[in-house]
C-alpha cells in the first residue's frame, strides 16, 4: 500500500511522545480507534496513521525560554495511507498538517512519497537537462540576472537593461518579482520587445539569453495568459508560486500548451518555514514540493547575503531539488540575494555547476554597467573552473577586477 511518511519537530508539554504521535496519527486520519467495535476496526484499518517513529532530543533552552516552560523535544514520524487523499497536493497538505499546523508547536520538517505517489505529478517538463539544452550550455553553472528598479520605467529602460545584461553573457534574464501588470510595460509588450533585443544580440554575438517574464494576473486567467506568452514566442516564466499555491503551479506545468520552464520565486515563503518550532521546512516548501509541483528553477534565499538562509538549509533545498533518487526531473537550484562576483568560487563549492548563480545588483552595481557585471561573473565562473583564484582570473580581467576592488572576493576554506 502507497503512502506518505510526514516527519514533524515536536517541543511537546507532556513527557510522552509516544501517545502524542499516536494521537495524531489517529486524529488526522480515523479519529477515534480503541472505543470502535471490532468490525469497524477491520473495516479502517486501511486509513489509519501509523507511527513510523519516535525519537527524543536533549533538552533545549532556546526553546523552553520560548514557549515559557520545560518542553519534551523530539522527532516522530507517521505514515498517511495514500487511500485517504485523492492525488493533489492540496489534498496531501491538508491530511498531513492541515488542522495541526494551527498547534502553532509542530513543524513540518520532511515528506516521503512513493514513487507510485511521486508518478501522478508533473515534475519539471524541462529541468536542468532540458533548460541546458536550450541554451546550449553543459559544463558550467548558468548565470542568470535581474531587471532592477523598472517600476515606473518605459519599455526603452527594460529593453536597454536588457541589451546590457544579454551582452555580458548572461544565460537568464528575470523581471523582478513586484514588476506586475502596468501601462508602461505590459506583459504583452514585455515579451515581444525583450525577445526582439536577445534576437538581436543573439545575432550580434552568438550568445543565447532566456527571459522570465512575470506570470502575474487573477489566478483563473494565468492558463490563458500563459498560453498567450507562448504564443508570442516566450521561453520561459517567472511565477509567484506561494502567492497562489502550489496546485497552480501544477496546473500550469502539467499543460501541455505551455510548454516553457517555469521559475518558482519564494515570495510570502517566508511566512510559512523562519520558524524553528512550527511551520514548514524550507526543504520540504521550497525543495521537495517545488519539484514535485513542476518548478524547473527555484530561487531561494543564499546563504551569504542580508536575507541569508542557513547554509545547511540552503543546502538541504539544493539536494530536495537535484537528487538522483527521484523519478521526476532535476530543478535547477538557484541561491539568491547578496550575490556578487567575488562569491563566485564560495557559490561553485556549495552549489556544484548544476545551478544558477543569480545577481541583482552584483551585475547592475559594477562601476562600469551592467554588461561588465556580467562579464565579470563569466570570467570569474571560467577561472574557477579552471582551477585558478579569483584573483589570479582577476590579473587578466579588468571587469572582475573592478568588481573585487568594489565587493572584495569571499573567502573559502580548502
Amino acid at each position: 500500500m502507497s503512502e506518505i511518511i510526514a516527519t514533524y519537530l515536536l517541543h511537546d508539554k507532556k513527557e510522552s511522545l509516544e501517545k502524542k504521535a499516536e494521537s495524531i496519527a489517529l486524529g488526522l486520519t480515523v479519529g477515534s480507534w480503541t472505543n470502535l467495535p471490532v468490525l469497524e476496526q477491520k473495516q479502517l484499518s486501511i486509513h489509519k496513521g501509523r507511527v513510523v517513529g519516535v525519537t527524543y532530543l536533549p533538552e533545549d533552552e532556546k526553546a523552553d525560554r520560548f514557549f515559557g516552560e520545560k518542553r519534551t523535544k523530539g522527532i516522530i514520524k507517521i505514515a498517511y495511507p495514500s487511500a485517504n487523499f485523492s492525488n493533489d497536493i492540496p489534498a496531501i497538505l491538508t491530511t498531513i498538517f492541515g488542522k495541526l499546523s494551527l498547534d502553532g508547536e509542530i513543524k513540518l520538517i520532511d515528506i516521503e512519497l512513493s514513487d507510485s505517489l511521486v508518478s501522478k505529478y508533473p515534475g519539471p517538463q524541462y529541468g536542468i537537462s532540458g533548460i541546458r539544452k536550450q541554451l546550449g550550455v553543459f559544463n558550467r553553472p548558468l548565470l542568470m540576472s535581474i531587471f532592477k528598479g523598472v517600476i515606473g520605467k518605459e519599455q526603452q529602460d527594460l529593453d536597454k537593461q536588457m541589451r546590457l545584461q544579454s551582452l555580458g553573457g548572461v544565460d537568464l534574464v528575470k523581471d523582478d518579482e513586484i514588476l506586475f501588470e502596468n501601462d508602461r510595460t505590459p506583459f504583452e509588450s514585455r515579451i515581444k520587445s525583450g525577445l526582439q533585443v536577445l534576437q538581436e544580440v543573439y545575432e550580434e554575438t552568438g550568445h543565447r539569453t532566456l527571459y522570465a517574464v512575470n506570470l502575474t494576473g487573477r489566478t483563473f486567467d494565468l492558463k490563458d495568459k500563459a498560453k498567450r506568452a507562448v504564443e508570442l514566442g516566450a521561453n520561459s516564466l517567472l511565477f509567484n508560486v506561494f502567492a497562489y499555491g502550489l496546485d497552480t503551479l501544477q496546473a500550469l506545468a502539467e499543460d501541455p500548451e505551455i510548454n516553457v520552464p517555469i521559475m518558482a520565486h519564494p515570495a510570502f515563503s517566508g511566512a510559512i518555514t523562519p520558524s524553528p518550532f512550527y511551520g514548514v521546512s524550507n526543504k520540504v516548501l521550497l525543495g521537495k514540493l517545488l519539484r514535485l509541483a513542476g518548478a524547473d528553477y527555484v530561487l531561494f534565499p543564499s546563504p551569504y547575503g542580508s536575507v541569508a538562509l542557513d547554509k545547511g538549509e540552503t543546502q538541504e533545498i539544493a539536494e530536495a531539488l537535484t537528487i538522483d533518487e527521484s523519478p521526476l526531473k532535476k530543478a535547477f537550484p538557484v541561491p539568491s540575494a547578496g550575490i556578487h562576483p567575488g562569491l563566485t568560487q564560495l557559490l561553485i563549492n556549495d552549489f556544484g555547476i548544476d545551478s544558477i548563480i543569480n545577481a541583482g545588483g552584483g551585475i547592475h552595481g559594477h562601476p562600469d554597467g551592467a554588461d561588465a557585471g556580467g562579464r565579470a561573473f563569466r570570467d570569474a565562473i571560467d577561472g574557477v573552473l579552471d582551477g585558478r583564484s579569483l584573483e589570479q582570473v582577476a590579473e587578466g580581467s579588468d571587469p572582475l577586477k573592478k568588481a573585487l576592488d568594489l565587493w572584495g572576493p569571499a573567502k573559502v576554506k580548502s
